[in-house]
């Protein structure tokens, strides 16, 4: 029986296990990627590993968030990330040289290799045909020194495209409908493979919008094939030589499969506050926008923004409406600047800001209070645009540039016909801001700020597992609650005692100083806790107040991921409804955690305060049993290699 187009790869790069879904396996890492929110704990952590250079194709460094200099952090950790990669032998792309994601599509991405990034919106590469994976940064630490990535054997869901996008109807609004229908936890455990006669019709940028959002589905990653329409996009970035045709055999399987038919598809908005909150704009109506923000890792190729500057030339910004826009790369922008279409853009009252994730993560922009923020990003969590009283609709940027006009949330289909941009034959291709690292063997000096402080490590897992619990959250709290990521917080990212101070503040303000006061304890969460980003922050936060574990009704593959490389353990609630028996400061204890561990997938634990016991269950490989006996992944290999 033939393989699809992510066994194949999986298979190329397999180093252990079986290919049998549920079941552990490793992959040989190719490509890594990190930016500077989470990179500076990543080459804290590789550099804990005493590994002179990196054993990847190829790494690359991005400064690409923590853009905002209003204090000397977000630059030190930036002269950080600059000193540390030219010394290890990774490449460094400067500020101002766009957002990872569209840098790394245009200029780096390989077909058929495997990408690992320490931001959840890795899976952009997939767009290219590259098994592109989100991870924290430890994990990427590890492959940037030659290890092996291990995950869970996923599922492959197919998903079927057939017909043709209609005018005004965009790919943005393609993955927004496979969001409707799956929802945020719809790809746990899957690989979503694009397939079908629609494939043809769409650029590369458009399957890499699908393939980005593909995070906010809970997925591993997901991919397109590599064919002609590749080529065509590899050769006019000037890099033909690095197509590989890649597609499925004729006889595979896959283990889901759904249809989209894009002939169907209309213009889509994710209402607040949930990427999978999905709606036909016509249907929601004319409501009052206060601010439109294009760009993000999203949305920010050159046709989404000659799209969008077609649409404003010649009108003026709604007089209510705040417009900013930020190009993707520096490629981006020069070429808008050279054919006027910036020109354009500033014309009709936008605000043009810098090549990065901005607004998306909260780094400036934040919207008036009960403000309508229409936004061509990935996600729209409550307070994440920096306003927690703010409401954010997901948009395309054909929806996003009519409603600036308008002042209201507009079908775009009412403005009559759709401006027509066709891709490129030719990208101007200028690597100029990308630094190479210098020869292996120099000398390089690696400067720290005083703001670098190091990453905290756990200590081997105790016999008995004992604490309260210390607070109980519902459903779906993301990475944000855990560890706020905003623009007061972001340039402390290098700096977990300080961060910890916020840890869950936004579900209660008092969690900090509860933990601190008990010594660390437990934390109670509703289903896909830790959904969002790939920062471990969020498991280094809550690992430096002395958390020990996490009883959940699930979690984000990513988080969970996390927390096991902190040592921390994740325990989903065998019976869901024992999550209801479990009060704040109710007593915990986890008796004979190891033997328990070594046992099998099932863990008891006590609540004294109650007299009850939960059955608990830590889907963890024996890998991974060794790590979290170890109290963590950096003390299991320090203990490896001892």
């Amino acid at each position: 029986m033939g393989l699809n187009l992510a066994q194949k790869i999986i298979k190329e790069h397999l180093v252990s296990g079986e290919m049998v879904p549920g079941t552990e396996i490793s992959i040989r890492i190719d490509q890594t990627l990190t930016q500077d929110s989470t990179g500076t704990m990543a080459y804290l952590q590789f550099e804990a590993m005493g590994i002179d250079r990196v054993k990847t194709k190829k790494s690359v460094a991005y400064i690409d968030h923590n853009m905002l200099q209003s204090g000397f952090e977000n630059a030190d950790d930036h002269k950080y990330i600059q000193t540390v990669t030219n010394k290890h032998g990774i490449y460094f792309s400067r500020p101002g040289n766009g957002i990872c994601h569209q840098v790394q599509l245009e200029r780096f991405g390989v077909p058929g290799m495997t990408l690992l990034g320490s931001d959840s919106h890795t899976p952009t590469g997939g767009g290219l045909g590259m098994l592109a994976i989100g991870a924290g940064g430890l994990d990427v630490a590890v492959a940037m020194g030659g290890g092996a990535y291990y995950l869970m054997m996923p599922k492959v869901l197919k998903v079927n495209l057939v017909g043709k996008l209609r005018p005004w109807v965009t790919a943005k609004d393609v993955i927004l409908e496979v969001l409707r229908k799956l929802s945020v936890k719809g790809g746990v455990g899957k690989v979503v493979e694009y397939a079908g006669e629609g494939v043809a019709s769409l650029t590369v940028p458009e399957r890499a919008t699908i393939t980005n959002m593909g995070a906010e589905l809970g997925a591993t990653t997901s991919i397109f094939p590599s064919d002609e329409t590749t080529r065509a996009f590899l050769k006019a970035q000037g890099r033909e030589q690095d197509f590989v045709e890649l597609k499925p055999d004729a006889d595979c399987t896959y283990d889901e499969e759904i249809t989209i038919d894009l002939s169907a598809l209309e213009p889509l908005a994710a209402k607040p506050h949930s990427p999978d909150n999905v709606e036909e704009v016509n249907n929601i109506g004319k409501i009052k926008v206060d601010q439109v923000a294009i760009g993000s890792c999203t949305n920010s190729s050159f046709v989404d923004m000659m799209k969008v500057a077609k649409i404003l030339k010649g009108k003026t910004v709604h007089p209510d409406v705040s417009l900013v826009i930020s190009p993707g790369s520096k490629q981006v922008l020069t070429m808008l600047a050279e054919n006027g279409a910036l020109a354009d853009m500033v014309a009709a009252g936008a605000r043009i800001l810098e090549s990065s994730c901005g607004p998306c993560i909260g780094m400036g922009q934040s919207p008036k209070t009960d403000a309508v923020s229409l936004r061509t990003f990935n996600r729209n969590f409550e307070g994440r645009s920096g306003t927690v009283s703010a409401q954010v609709y997901l948009v395309s940027p054909e929806t996003a540039a009519v409603s600036a006009i308008t002042g209201v949330l507009t079908d775009p289909r009412e403005l009559g016909e759709a401006p027509s941009v066709s891709m490129p034959s030719e990208f101007l291709a200028n690597d100029n801001m990308v630094t190479p690292p210098a020869p292996e063997g120099n000398d390089v000096e690696v400067v720290r700020g005083p703001n670098i402080k190091p990453f905290p490590l756990n200590t081997e897992l105790p016999e008995n597992v004992i604490g309260k619990a210390l607070i109980k959250v519902g459903d779906n709290i993301t990475t944000d609650h855990i560890m706020p990521s905003n623009a007061k917080l972001l340039p402390f990212r290098s700096n977990v005692p300080y961060l910890s101070e916020f840890c869950l503040t936004p579900c209660d303000p008092e969690f900090p100083k509860r933990a601190q006061e008990n010594k660390g304890g437990f934390i109670v969460g509703g289903s896909n806790y830790g959904q969002g980003s790939s920062r471990e922050h969020a498991a280094l936060a809550p690992l430096y107040l002395g958390i020990k574990a996490v009883l959940a009704k699930s979690f984000a593959r990513i988080h969970m991921a996390n927390l096991i490389n902190s040592g921390i353990l994740p325990l989903v609630f065998e019976n869901e409804a024992d999550y209801d028996t479990i009060d704040m400061m109710d007593e915990l204890t986890i008796a004979h955690a190891q033997e328990q561990i070594k046992a099998g997938d099932k863990i008891v634990v006590k609540n004294l305060t109650k007299n009850r016991e939960y059955v608990t269950i830590l889907t963890v490989s024996d890998r991974q049993k060794e790590m979290l006996y170890a109290g963590g992944l950096i003390n299991f290999i320090k203990k490896a290699n001892a």
